[in-house]
C-alpha cells in the first residue's frame, strides 16, 4: 500500500536539502568549482607520475597446491623452484649447432642478469630417448631451440627496462641469422604497452552522436563527455597512487577506464536532462541545478552506491587479484559520482541559460509533452499496449534471453594462453615455434614434486617406482619425463607434457586427474606428499578457485542489490523481480560471450586467433560490473514509477507515465554506455575483448528486452501488490529516497 510518514519526510527533505544546496552553490561558484576541479587534477597527475606504482599481474595462492608445490620446490632446489621463461630460437637457413658459440655467450649473459638463477643451454641438454617424442630444448631438425632461464621473481615484474638487458643478451644468436622470441612471463614482459585511446574516441565519437541525436543541443552533448573525461582522468591518477601499495593487474587502468566512462557520462546526462526540464518548466538555472542535484543526484549517488557495493562483493572471492579488480573499477565510480554531484552544476551555472543556444535539431527534454502537460507521446502509447497483453510481452522477453543463454550451458572456464594473442606479440611467435616444433603442450608443461621428506630410505626406491608407472600411464599425457631427485634426495621431480594446448580443456583435465587421483594414490600409505606445480598448473588452480567462489559472489551481490531495491522502493515483489530479471539479463550476455569466444562465432573477426575458453575471472567481474550497472537503470526507471504511484495510486498508468519520462534518457544513455564498452573490442588483450562484449551485451539486453518487454509486462500483472511490504519488514529494512523528495503519498486506501 502507499503510504506516508512524518519522520521519513523530514529526513527525505534534509537529505534532498543537502544536494540542493551542493547544487546550487556549485552553479553559483562555477569559476570556484572548475578552478579546484582543474587544479585538483593537475596535482594528482603530478603526484601520480611521481609517485605511483606499475601495473602487475603478479599474484599468489597461498592455499593453492601449485603453490604450495612451487615453495617445498625452492626450499629444496632454489635453481629450480624459480619463476621459468622460454627464449625460442629458429633458423631456418642453418642448423642451430653451428651456432655454439653465440649460443654459449647467450646463455654466459643471461646468467649474468639480475633475478636470473639459472640458463639451460639447448645445444647441451640430453638427446631425446628414441621413440618417445620430442619436447625440447632442440628440435629433431635442429632449427628450433629454447632456453629456458629461471628467475627468483615473476619475470613480467620486472619493468621494461629489464628487457634491456635480454636483448643484448641474445644478440649475438640473433646477428648469426637466428629469429629469437620471448615466451611465457618474459614475452608478457614484452608486450606493447595498452593503448587505450583508440577505444575512447570511438566511445567518445558515438556519444557525441547519440546525444546529437536524442537531444539535439550541441552543448548539453559536451558538458556529459567533459565531466566524464575529467573524473575519469582524476580517478585513474588515484589508482596510480594506490598501486604503490596495492597489487593492481595490468588489466585495471582499462577496466577502470571502461567503467568510469559509461557511469561517468549516463551520471552526467541524467543530472543534465532534469536540469533542462528545469529550466523548460521556468526555473533559473541555479535553481534548476540545485534541483536536479536533489532529484537526480540523489539518484545518481544511490545507483552509484549500489554500482560500488556489487564490486565490493568481489572481495567475497577471497582472491586478491579479483578484489582488487573491484577497488580499480569502484575508484572511477566514486570519481564518476562525484563529478556528476559537483562538476556538473558547476559547468550548468557557467552555461546559464544558453544550454540550447547551437543545435542540430529543435532541443528535446525529458518528454516530448510541453511544460504540466501530461505525457501521452509514443512510449505512454507503447507501454499502454504491454498493459493490454503483459504476458505476451513478457513471453517474448523471456524467449529472447533464453535462447541467447543457451550456449551458457557449455562454457569452459580456462586461461586464454598466447596463441590468442596477435602474431604482432613476441609471445604469440615463440607459442607458435614451440607448438610446430614440440608440440601444443610443450608451450605449458607441469612440474611434478613428490616431496618424500618424511619417507624412510628403505620406501623410497619402491616409491619411486610406483610414481613413475602411474605417471607413465596417466590419460591425457604426451611425453613424461623420468623423475630424479633433487641434490639432498627429499623431493622427485619430473615434467609431464600434455597432448593438447596449455588453454584447451584436456591440459585442465590432466592437471585435475594428477592432483586429485595420480598422485593420491602414489603417496597412499606413506608420508609423502604430491603436488603439481609451474605456471599452467597455478592457472587450473586459479580457475578452480574462481569457480569454485562464483556462487558465492552471485549469492552477495544479489543479496546486497535486492536489499537496496527493497529499502528504496518498499516493494517485496519489486525487488525480487529487479533480482531476478537482472540475473536473466546477465546469463544471457555470458550466453553471447561464449558463442563469440569459446565456439568461435565471430571471433577471428574480434582478432582472436582461434577458439579459446572463457577467462576464468571474467564471469565473476561481468556478473559484479553489469549486476550494479543494470540497477542504474532500474532505479532511474522506478523511481518514476515509484513517485507517480505514491501520487496518482495507479499502478498501471504509473508504468505508461515513467516508460514516457524516462525513455529518451535511458535509451540515449545505454547506447552510450554499450558504445564505451564496444569500443574496448579493438583492443589487443582478449580479456579485455571479452569483457568489453559482454558489458556491450548486456547493457543492450538490460536496456531493451528487460525494460521495454519485461520490465512494464511484470509490473502490469503485479499491479499494486508489486508495492506490498510486510509491516514487520518495513520496520526492519531502511529507508533510501532514490529522487530525494518524495512526491506526496496519497492516503493509505
Amino acid at each position: 500500500m502507499p503510504h506516508s510518514r512524518t519522520g521519513e519526510g523530514d529526513q527525505q527533505a534534509a537529505r534532498g536539502g543537502v544536494l540542493r544546496r551542493l547544487g546550487e552553490w556549485c552553479a553559483r561558484h562555477f569559476v570556484v568549482v572548475i578552478i579546484a576541479w582543474l587544479v585538483a587534477l593537475v596535482a594528482l597527475q603530478v603526484v601520480s607520475r611521481e609517485f605511483g606504482g606499475e601495473y602487475s599481474d603478479n599474484f599468489s595462492l597461498p592455499q593453492a597446491q601449485a603453490q604450495k608445490g612451487l615453495d617445498v620446490l625452492k626450499a629444496h632446489d632454489p635453481q629450480a623452484g624459480g619463476y621459468s621463461s622460454q627464449i625460442v630460437m629458429r633458423d631456418d637457413q642453418q642448423p642451430l649447432t653451428s651456432l655454439s658459440s653465440q649460443m654459449s655467450t647467450t646463455i654466459a649473459d643471461l646468467e649474468k642478469l639480475p633475478h636470473v638463477l639459472s640458463a639451460q643451454n639447448p645445444l647441451s641438454a640430453p638427446a631425446t630417448p628414441s621413440g618417445q617424442q620430442n619436447v625440447g630444448p632442440l628440435s629433431d631438425d635442429k632449427k628450433t631451440a629454447y632456453i629456458t632461464v629461471r628467475f627468483d621473481v615473476q619475470p613480467s615484474t620486472l619493468g621494461d627496462d629489464y628487457l634491456n638487458g635480454v636483448d643484448t643478451a641474445v644478440q649475438p644468436l640473433r646477428s648469426a641469422g637466428a629469429e629469437v622470441e620471448y615466451g611465457g612471463p618474459l614475452g608478457e614482459l614484452a608486450r606493447p604497452a595498452a593503448d587505450d585511446r583508440v577505444s575512447e574516441l570511438i566511445g567518445f565519437g558515438v556519444a557525441v552522436i547519440v546525444l546529437l541525436v536524442g537531444f539535439g543541443s550541441v552543448i548539453a552533448a559536451v558538458v556529459p563527455l567533459l565531466s566524464a573525461l575529467i573524473s575519469v582522468v582524476g580517478g585513474l591518477a588515484i589508482l596510480g597512487l594506490l598501486a604503490a601499495a596495492f597489487t593492481f593487474a595490468t588489466v585495471s587502468p582499462t577496466l577502470a577506464t571502461m567503467i568510469g566512462l559509461g557511469v561517468g557520462i549516463d551520471y552526467a546526462l541524467f543530472m543534465l536532462t532534469r536540469h533542462r526540464q528545469n529550466l523548460i518548466d521556468g526555473m533559473d538555472p541555479v535553481r534548476a541545478a540545485g534541483q536536479a542535484a536533489s532529484t537526480s543526484g540523489h539518484a545518481v549517488l544511490v545507483s552509484g552506491c549500489t554500482v560500488i557495493i556489487a564490486l565490493a562483493g568481489l572481495s567475497a572471492s577471497g582472491v586478491s587479484f579479483i578484489s582488487l579488480l573491484g577497488v580499480a573499477a569502484a575508484v572511477t565510480v566514486v570519481s564518476a559520482v562525484v563529478g556528476a554531484l559537483t562538476l556538473v552544476p558547476a559547468l550548468l551555472g557557467l552555461i546559464g541559460r544558453h544550454i540550447d543556444r547551437f543545435h542540430v535539431r529543435p532541443p528535446v527534454a525529458e518528454t516530448e509533452a510541453g511544460a504540466g502537460d501530461t505525457p501521452q507521446g509514443t512510449w505512454h502509447r507503447y507501454a499502454q499496449r504491454v498493459e493490454r497483453r503483459p504476458l505476451w510481452f513478457l513471453s517474448a522477453g523471456v524467449a529472447v534471453v533464453v535462447v541467447l543463454a543457451i550456449p551458457l550451458f557449455s562454457i569452459q572456464l580456462g586461461h586464454i594462453g598466447d596463441g590468442a594473442d596477435p602474431t604482432s606479440f613476441t609471445d604469440r611467435r615463440a607459442y607458435d615455434l614451440m607448438a610446430d616444433a614440440f608440440g601444443p603442450g610443450s608451450n605449458g608443461p607441469l612440474t611434478v614434486v613428490v616431496d618424500q621428506t618424511n619417507v624412510p630410505q628403505s620406501q623410497r626406491s619402491g616409491l619411486a617406482s610406483k610414481a613413475q608407472q602411474s605417471l607413465d600411464k596417466v590419460q591425457g599425457a604426451a611425453v613424461v619425463t623420468p623423475l630424479t631427485p633433487t641434490q639432498d634426495g627429499d623431493l622427485l621431480v619430473g615434467t609431464v607434457y600434455s597432448t593438447k594446448s596449455p588453454q584447451n580443456a584436456t591440459t585442465t583435465d590432466l592437471t585435475n586427474r594428477l592432483v586429485d587421483d595420480t598422485l593420491p594414490d602414489v603417496v597412499q600409505g606413506t608420508d609423502a606428499k604430491g603436488y603439481v606445480t609451474g605456471t599452467t598448473a597455478t592457472q587450473v588452480d586459479f580457475r578452480d578457485i574462481v569457480a569454485s567462489q562464483l556462487p558465492v559472489i552471485i549469492a552477495v551481490v544479489v543479496g546486497l542489490a535486492f536489499l537496496i531495491i527493497l529499502a528504496v522502493f518498499r516493494g517485496l515483489l519489486v525487488a525480487v523481480k529487479a533480482a531476478v530479471l537482472n540475473v536473466l539479463s546477465i546469463a544471457a550476455s555470458y550466453g553471447v560471450v561464449v558463442a563469440v569466444f569459446q565456439w568461435g562465432w565471430g571471433g577471428p573477426a574480434l582478432g582472436v586467433h582461434g577458439k579459446v575458453p572463457i577467462e576464468s575471472y571474467v564471469p565473476m567481474m561481468m556478473f559484479a560490473i553489469v549486476f550494479g550497472l543494470s540497477m542504474d537503470y532500474e532505479i532511474f526507471l522506478l523511481s518514476r514509477v515509484h513517485e507517480a504511484w505514491l501520487r496518482t495510486g495507479d499502478a498501471e498508468g504509473s508504468v505508461a507515465h515513467a516508460l514516457e519520462i524516462t525513455a529518451r534518457v535511458i535509451t540515449c544513455a545505454a547506447l552510450i554506455m554499450v558504445s564505451v564498452f564496444a569500443a574496448f573490442i579493438v583492443s589487443d588483450n582478449i580479456v579485455v575483448k571479452m569483457l568489453g562484449l559482454g558489458l556491450a551485451v548486456s547493457v543492450l539486453i538490460d536496456a531493451t528486452v528487460v525494460r521495454l518487454l519485461m520490465v512494464p509486462a511484470v509490473m502490469t500483472l503485479l499491479g499494486r501488490h508489486a508495492w506490498w511490504m510486510p509491516r514487520w519488514l518495513d520496520r526492519v529494512v531502511p529507508h533510501i529516497d532514490a529522487e530525494g523528495s518524495k512526491a506526496e503519498a496519497r492516503p493509505a486506501s
